[in-house]
C-alpha cells in the first residue's frame, strides 16, 4: 500500500510539474523569452558580441593574406562562410525572397550575392516598417494599382485633416465638400461686386457710436455713387474725371472710420480683473436661431446692444470668387447661438455696426485678422473693443494657438473639423455643417473668460499682461482691408516665390500669363487658382508648349477656362518665344536702366571716378553748341585749353605728386636759372604712367620723350607709325593685285572676241552640201538617165592605190564638186555576175556592179537606185540581233 501511494504521489508531481512547465510555454513570447523586452535584450547582447568579435578578425590586406596561408584557417573560413550562407538562405527564404546565395557563379558571384542581400534588406525592413505602422493604428492597406478608367470615384480627402482617436482606432477622414450646381449667390446681390483695378473705398455710409463724425465723402451718396460723366465720356477719361472731383476727399476715402475712437478708447477696469468663469451650456440645451430675413437681423441687433459681450466667427469662400464672398456669421451669446445667412442679407449687414461699434461690449474673436478684412470689405462692418484669445492663446505660450487646441484645453471638447472646406454657399446648409459652424462659437465665451484668469496668475494678478493682450486686439481692429491691385511688377513677387531661374521667354510667358489670368478672373468674378492655378501656369511659362495641345498637357485637371480659351494662351506664349534669349538677371538690369544707383562713399580720388562729381560742377553747353574734337594719339598741335575749361573737368585734375607736374608757360622758362632748367629737364625725363589711360583729347605728351628712342611714348609712337605704313602698304597691294587681275579679265575677253569673229568669216565662204546640189542641178540643166552598158565590156579592176586610199579616209577639204557623169556599163564585165566569188576584197565599192543586173527603164522625174534589193558587202550575213541586249560603250 505504501509503494503503491508512494507511486502515486511521485506522478501526481510529476503531472503538476508537467503542467506548470506547459503554464509556463504558454505565457512565454518564444521558446526561453518570457516577453518582448527579454527577447530585444538577448539580441541586442548578440548582435554587440557579435560586432565585438568581428573586430578581432584579420584586416583586409597584408594581415589577412598572411593568415590566409595557412590551411588550418583557410578551411576554418570556408567552413564559417557556408555556415552564414546558409543561415541567411534560410531568412531569405522565409520572407519570400530569392534564396539562392550559395549557388551562385565563382566569376560573378560576390556582385550577385551582394545584390540578394540588398534586395532582401529593402524587403524585410519594409515590412518590419508595416507592422511598426499598424502597431501604431496606422494601417496603410495595399491596394492594386488599376489604370484610370477601371478606378473606382475617390473621396477628395486633404492629408492635413486625418486625425486618429488613439492608438488602435482608424482614422477619420474629412472630406472636401464642393457644391458644383448651385447657382451663384453674387446673381442676386443688390450691390454688384467691384473687381476693378481701383482702390477699395469703404462701404460705410452710417456711423453709430461716433466721437468723431464721418466725413462728408461718405455721407453723401451723390458723391460716391452717382457718376453723371460716365453717360458721355469713355471709361478712361470718366475714371480720370471721378479722380479729380473726389481729389480733395482722398485723405477721407483711405482712413479708418473709427480711427479716432480706437485711438482714444480705454480699458474698463472690469475687464482688467480677474472674473469668475462662467460655464457654457450643453448645445442640446441651447437655442439656435437662424436669421436670413431683415426683421430677424434688427431683432438681433437690438438684443446685441444690450448684452456686456458675444462671440463671433465668420466662414468664408474663396474658390468661385475674385474678392471672396463672407457666407456666414455665428454669434453666440451666454444663453443662445445665432447664424446669419449673409448671403441673403448681404445688404442689411451694417445694421449690426451698432452692436459691433459699441465701445462697451466686448467682441470676442478667434483669429480676427482675417475676419476684420472681410467686414469691411463685405458688409461695411467695424468692431470695436474687440478680444482675440488667438493673441492671448500666444501671450500664455501655449502648445499651439489654434481653436481646436483651446478647445481640448479649456472644454474638453473634441472638435469636428470634416467641413473645415465644404462650401458655405450651399442652401439649405446641412445639419452637420451647421453644428459645425455652431461648435466655432458656442463655446468662445467660456475661454474668454479661462484665458482671463490664466493672464492674470500667470503674471501674478498685475495688468501688464492682460493690457498687452487688448493692445494687440485694437491693433488688429485698426486694420483696412486693401483690395489686391494689379500692376506691371506684381508678377515679380509670385514668381520669387516659385524659386525657379526663368530666362528672358519664359519670365515673359509668366508675365503675360499672370496679366490674362488677372484679367478674366476679373471679369468672370473667379479666382485666380479657379481660372489658372500657379503651378500650372508655372510649368507653361517653364515648357513654353509650340502647340496648343502641349498648353492642355500641362494641365491635369485642365480648368474650364484654360480649355475655353486655349488658343489665346497659345498666342501669348508664341508672342513670349519671339522673345530674344538671355537671362533674368540681365533683362532685369536693362529694365532697370532709367532706376537711380547708389553711390558709395569713397575717400580715394581717380580719374575716371565721377561719385563725388555734382551736376553743378559740370560744365553746361547749349544743346545745339557742344564741343567734338577728333581724338588723335599723338597730336602734332599741343591742344590749347584755357584754365577755367580745365578746372570744370575731373580728369585734368592736377597730380598730388611733383614729379609729374609739366610746366605750363614758356615765361616761367625763362625766368629760370640754369640750374632750374636742369632739374626741369631732369624732372621731365621721368614718364606718367597714367598717361596711356587717360582720353587722347586733352592729354599732354612732352615732346622731349617723343623723340628720345629710350622712352616708352617713343616706342609707342614709331609702332603705331610703323603699323599705318604696313597698313598703307597692304592697302596699295590689294589695290595693285586687283587692277592686274583686271587687265588679264579684259585681256582674255578681247582674245576670245576675236577668235569666234575669225571662225564666223571662214564660214562664210564655205557652201553647204544643199547649196552645192543646187547649183550643180542648174548647171546640167537636164534630168538624169540611166546609162545602158552594152554587153561583153569589162569592169576595170581597182588598183592598190585607190583601195587604200578608200581604206584610210582623208582629213582635207572636199573639193568642188564635178558635174555628174553617168557610168558606162558596156565596159563592165559580166563574168562577175556568174556567181564565183571575188579575187578582190570583200570592200564596198560604188564603182562595181555585183549581182545579176537587168536592164530598166527609168521614169522621169525619178533618181535610179542601182544597188535596190543588193546586199551591202560590206556587212557579214548573220544572225539578227534585235530585240537582243547590246553592250554598247559608256559615254
Amino acid at each position: 500500500m505504501s509503494s503503491s501511494k508512494s507511486n502515486n504521489s511521485a506522478k501526481s508531481a510529476v503531472a503538476d510539474g508537467n503542467s506548470d512547465a506547459n503554464d509556463e510555454d504558454k505565457n512565454e513570447l518564444c521558446p526561453g523569452f518570457k516577453d518582448a523586452d527579454a527577447f530585444v535584450k538577448h539580441g541586442l547582447g548578440a548582435v554587440l558580441s557579435a560586432t565585438k568579435e568581428s573586430s578581432g578578425l584579420p584586416q583586409t590586406g597584408d594581415e589577412y593574406d598572411f593568415y590566409r596561408s595557412f590551411p588550418g584557417f583557410q578551411e576554418f573560413c570556408d567552413s564559417q562562410g557556408d555556415q552564414i550562407l546558409h543561415c541567411m538562405s534560410q531568412i531569405m527564404q522565409y520572407h519570400g525572397c530569392r534564396s539562392h546565395i550559395r549557388d551562385q557563379n565563382k566569376l560573378t558571384g560576390v556582385e550577385e550575392r551582394f545584390d540578394l542581400v540588398v534586395d532582401s534588406n529593402d524587403v524585410i525592413l519594409e515590412r518590419a516598417g508595416i507592422l511598426l505602422d499598424e502597431a501604431d493604428g496606422v494601417n496603410r492597406g495595399q491596394k492594386p494599382v488599376m489604370p484610370v478608367g477601371f478606378q473606382p470615384p475617390k473621396i477628395v480627402v486633404s492629408s492635413w485633416n486625418r486625425k486618429g482617436l488613439g492608438s488602435g482606432s482608424r482614422s477619420e477622414t474629412f472630406r472636401l465638400l464642393h457644391a458644383k450646381n448651385i447657382a451663384r449667390p453674387q446673381l442676386k446681390f443688390k450691390e454688384k461686386i467691384d473687381n476693378s483695378n481701383t482702390p477699395f473705398t469703404p462701404k460705410i455710409f452710417i456711423k453709430p457710436n461716433a466721437v468723431k463724425p464721418l466725413p462728408s465723402y461718405f455721407t453723401n451718396q451723390q458723391i460716391r455713387k452717382e457718376r453723371p460723366e460716365d453717360l458721355d465720356v469713355p471709361a478712361a477719361l470718366a475714371d480720370f474725371i471721378h479722380q479729380q472731383r473726389t481729389k480733395e476727399y482722398v485723405e477721407d476715402m483711405f482712413a479708418h472710420p473709427y480711427q479716432y475712437e480706437l485711438d482714444h478708447s480705454t480699458i474698463a477696469e472690469s475687464l482688467l480683473s480677474k472674473p469668475e468663469p462662467q460655464m457654457y451650456k450643453p448645445v442640446e440645451e441651447t437655442k439656435l436661431s437662424f436669421v436670413d430675413t431683415l426683421e430677424d437681423l434688427v431683432a438681433l441687433n437690438e438684443k446685441l446692444c444690450k448684452l456686456p459681450e458675444f462671440a463671433v466667427d465668420l466662414e468664408h469662400h474663396s474658390y468661385r470668387s475674385f474678392l471672396g464672398l463672407t457666407s456666414l456669421m455665428q454669434i453666440s451669446t451666454r444663453e443662445e447661438d445665432y447664424i446669419i445667412d449673409t448671403l441673403e442679407l448681404r445688404s442689411e449687414m451694417y445694421i449690426l455696426n451698432e452692436a459691433f461699434t459699441d465701445p462697451a461690449i466686448v467682441k470676442v474673436f478667434h483669429g480676427a485678422d482675417s475676419d476684420i478684412e472681410w467686414l469691411q470689405r463685405d458688409f461695411g462692418l467695424y468692431v470695436v473693443n474687440l478680444f482675440d484669445t488667438h493673441q492671448a492663446s500666444r501671450a500664455l505660450n501655449l502648445a499651439r494657438h489654434s481653436l481646436d487646441h483651446l478647445l481640448k484645453h479649456f472644454c474638453k471638447v473634441e472638435s469636428d473639423k470634416r467641413y473645415q472646406l465644404a462650401d458655405w454657399r450651399i442652401r439649405p446648409l446641412p445639419e452637420e455643417m451647421v453644428q459645425y459652424a455652431r461648435t466655432d462659437t458656442h463655446y468662445l465665451l467660456y475661454i474668454y473668460d479661462c484665458v482671463r484668469v490664466q493672464l492674470l496668475d500667470v503674471n501674478h494678478g498685475q495688468h501688464g499682461l492682460i493690457q498687452r493682450v487688448w493692445n494687440k486686439s485694437r491693433e488688429i481692429s485698426l486694420k483696412k482691408y486693401v483690395k489686391p491691385i494689379f500692376t506691371e511688377e506684381s508678377y515679380l513677387q509670385l514668381q520669387r516665390k516659385q524659386k525657379k531661374s526663368f530666362n528672358t521667354q519664359q519670365l515673359t510667358a509668366f508675365r503675360l500669363l499672370f496679366a490674362w489670368r488677372d484679367k478674366l478672373a476679373r471679369m468672370e468674378d473667379e479666382s485666380t487658382g479657379y481660372v489658372l492655378p500657379t503651378h500650372m501656369m508655372s510649368k507653361i511659362s517653364e515648357e513654353l508648349p509650340r502647340e496648343p495641345q502641349g498648353i492642355i498637357a500641362c494641365c491635369n485637371p485642365v480648368p474650364p477656362m484654360v480649355r475655353q480659351q486655349v488658343n489665346e494662351l497659345h498666342l501669348l506664349v508664341q508672342q513670349a518665344r519671339e522673345m530674344p534669349l538671355l537671362k533674368a538677371e540681365v533683362a532685369a538690369q536693362n529694365k532697370k536702366g532709367f532706376t537711380p544707383i547708389k553711390k558709395t562713399e569713397v575717400t580715394l580720388f581717380g580719374p575716371h571716378d565721377t561719385s563725388k562729381t555734382s551736376e553743378s560742377d559740370l560744365p553746361h553747353f547749349p544743346p545745339n553748341e557742344v564741343p567734338v574734337k577728333q581724338g588723335a594719339l599723338f597730336s602734332e598741335d599741343e591742344p590749347k585749353t584755357d584754365d577755367d575749361e580745365l578746372k570744370g573737368s575731373d580728369l585734368l585734375a592736377q597730380a598730388k605728386i611733383t614729379v609729374f607736374q609739366e610746366p605750363e608757360t614758356q615765361d616761367e622758362q625763362k625766368s629760370m636759372s640754369v640750374s632750374q632748367m636742369k632739374a626741369r629737364r631732369i624732372i621731365e625725363s621721368f614718364e606718367n604712367p597714367f598717361r596711356m589711360y587717360l582720353p587722347s583729347t586733352n592729354v599732354r605728351v612732352n615732346k622731349n620723350a617723343k623723340f628720345d628712342p629710350s622712352s616708352k611714348i617713343f616706342e609707342i609712337s614709331k609702332r603705331w607709325k610703323l603699323q599705318s605704313i604696313e597698313q598703307q602698304q597692304k592697302e596699295q597691294e590689294t589695290k595693285r593685285k586687283s587692277k592686274e587681275a583686271r587687265q588679264q579679265a579684259k585681256k582674255v575677253k578681247e582674245q576670245r572676241t576675236k577668235a569666234k569673229q575669225s571662225y564666223q568669216e571662214s564660214l562664210q565662204n564655205v557652201a553647204t552640201v544643199r547649196q552645192q546640189a543646187a547649183e550643180s542641178a542648174k548647171a546640167d540643166g537636164k534630168k538624169r538617165e540611166q546609162a545602158s552598158s552594152p554587153v561583153g565590156e569589162v569592169t576595170p579592176k581597182p588598183s592598190k592605190k585607190l583601195m587604200k586610199a578608200a581604206e584610210t579616209p582623208q582629213k582635207t577639204e572636199a573639193p568642188p564638186q564635178e558635174s555628174f557623169k553617168p557610168f558606162d556599163y558596156s565596159k563592165s564585165d559580166l563574168k562577175v555576175f556568174a556567181g564565183n566569188k571575188s579575187k578582190d576584197g570583200t570592200q564596198f565599192d560604188p564603182n562595181r556592179q555585183t549581182g545579176n543586173f537587168k536592164k530598166k527603164k527609168t521614169p522621169q522625174g525619178q533618181k535610179s537606185n542601182f544597188a535596190a534589193g543588193n546586199k551591202s558587202m560590206s556587212y557579214m550575213a548573220g544572225k539578227s540581233e534585235r530585240g537582243f541586249r547590246h553592250n554598247w560603250p559608256k559615254r
